[in-house]
């Protein structure tokens, strides 16, 4: 299994010929540094015979550049109400294929430092890197006579302690994103739950990363039934089996903050016995991308190791399967917090999976140090509804509105364009989910999908508190923990194609690199 990041290679000059094609990502050419002078001259003759030069990626030969070749990808204005990063993260992306269509094998990606944007270079950079992702299914089956689509891709940088801060942050930020576009991407049996487990425990081994896979069926039933009664159906066929695979990191030093994460990792979603017809059930391969997310950003964290940090995760890996053995809509199902759920539609199966690990972890957050709770989901329809197809959303609990923390990961997100809307959870969340009968506690959810729900994505993190048990943990408590929902249905990536990665730069940004971006 190769899960290793493409090649880089860094440098000062952008002639340097160990390249072979140039690919320049700028607003426009007048705005060139100095030290990029060469390169206005052919981009002005061009702009001579045509306007649309910044409108569309264009390739010029230019002799004396590598290959003799200049990609030329505008970013177009960036100083509008409306613009930010991903401008120059878009550009990257269509200028490097381009270049793959130009036959480039060892294209030099220049990206100066724009004056509003400062990791303008780095996000570039990512963005080239997005383009040049080949998926895991394409490198195991050996169909290409390569596993990366280029031999190296090169980041030119004004000096070189730029260039080799440049080329560490690139390389670990995309070897997050590349394990989590392999969990997360994946189809539904090679990364079914038993072989998520063997990936992430083959991706840790040798690392700061210490990984335990529970994958006993009376222990999941003791200790997380409501993930228990999702996973029954599956638990039929032994290569669909739930796992639950728990992550730890621990820095180096006295620590001064821990975060407690949560993922949903449903393998595969058929809706369960409220199957999803009517063709909507293609790509549900992808509502695993919450607990991706999770291994992508431990990836991180073993490669950048930062000090005085700890974190905590859990990745919850089931199908929600449809048979004989599935659970059904009425079932009451006693949460591990001893709350008594009435499931009222199977295709709510993220939230279930989920509650009993967030509970384990409201138990343990009571003994850590400074501790943050999170649950990361591809949840709901309506969040894609209500924010469209690209924004993360989170919401906060009482606790963790009080210190501001969504405002906190809002604008982490800005810094390298993964980007966040900001929710509240209301009264009505709660009232929403009040059981309805002396039989139950808690209802799980309505009978209809999110989309055609009031607050379709808010109150599902209701839920999760209520049965959990950390609605005892507000504001209001003795011992408050500050929890966050975070919904990424809309920002884990497009199907057909290649997951985002979101919201791993996020949380890098926020937990990691606050102080060096």
């Amino acid at each position: 299994m190769c899960t290793s990041v493409q090649a880089t290679e860094w440098t000062t000059d952008f002639k340097n010929q160990n390249f072979d094609g140039v690919v320049l990502v700028t607003e426009g050419h007048d705005s060139l540094p100095a030290k990029l002078e060469h390169l206005r001259s052919p981009l002005q003759d061009y702009s001579a015979v045509d306007s649309g030069l910044g409108e569309e990626v264009v390739i010029l030969r230019v002799p004396g550049l590598p290959g003799n070749r200049l990609v030329f990808a505008s970013t177009g204005p960036v100083n509008r109400d409306y613009d930010d990063v991903r401008r120059f993260s878009d550009a990257a992306i269509n200028g490097i294929k381009r270049a793959l269509k130009a036959g480039m094998q060892r294209p030099l990606l220049v990206c100066p430092s724009h004056k509003h944007y400062k990791n303008s270079t780095l996000v570039a950079a990512l963005g080239a890197l997005h383009a040049l992702y080949m998926p895991l299914e394409v490198r195991e089956a050996n169909i290409k006579s390569s596993n990366y689509k280029v031999c190296v891709l090169g980041l030119w940088a004004a000096q070189e302690a730029e260039g080799k801060r440049l080329m560490e942050l690139a390389s670990s930020l995309e070897s997050g994103r590349l394990a989590y576009r392999d969990i997360g991407g994946s189809d539904p049996e090679r990364m079914a739950a038993p072989r998520a487990a063997e990936y992430v425990q083959e991706l840790f081994k040798n690392s700061p990363v210490k990984v335990d896979v529970i994958s006993d069926l009376k222990t999941l039933e003791k200790e997380y039934p409501c993930l228990a009664a999702v996973n029954r159906c599956a638990n039929t066929v032994p290569r669909h089996q739930a796992r639950v695979i728990k992550l730890q990191y621990c820095g180096e030093g006295p620590i001064q903050k821990t975060l407690m994460l949560v993922g949903k990792g449903i393998t595969y979603d058929t809706g369960g016995a409220d199957i999803k017809a009517g063709g909507i059930m293609a790509g549900m391969h992808r509502d695993k991308c919450g607990a991706a997310a999770v291994a992508g950003f431990f990836q991180i964290l073993a490669h950048l190791k930062p000090k005085h940090l700890k974190v905590v995760g859990a990745m919850a890996m089931v199908r929600n399967s449809v048979g004989a053995d599935c659970y059904v809509a009425d079932e009451l199902v006693v949460s591990r917090a001893g709350r008594r759920v009435r499931v009222g539609n199977t295709d709510a199966e993220g939230r279930m999976v989920m509650v009993d690990l967030l509970c384990e972890m409201k138990e343990k957050a009571v003994s850590e140090i400074a501790p943050q709770l999170f649950t990361i989901a591809t949840l709901t329809g309506h969040a894609i509804r209500a924010m469209g197809p690209n924004y993360s959303i989170i919401m906060d609990n009482g606790p963790a509105h009080r210190s501001g923390n969504a405002a906190q990961w809002q604008k982490a997100g800005e810094v390298l364009g993964d980007l966040f809307e900001i929710s509240t959870i209301r009264r009505e969340d709660y009232e929403f989910h009040k059981g309805k009968s002396e039989y139950e506690d808690i209802l799980q959810c309505n009978n209809l999908p999110s989309s055609a729900t009031p607050r379709g994505h808010q109150t599902p993190a209701a839920f999760l508190i209520m049965a959990s048990g950390l609605d005892k943990h507000g504001v209001d408590s003795d011992a408050p923990l500050p929890y966050s929902h975070i919904d990424i249905a809309g920002s884990s990536g497009p199907f057909p194609g290649v997951p985002t990665g979101a919201p791993i730069l996020a949380m890098a940004t926020n937990y990691i690199l606050a102080d060096s971006l």
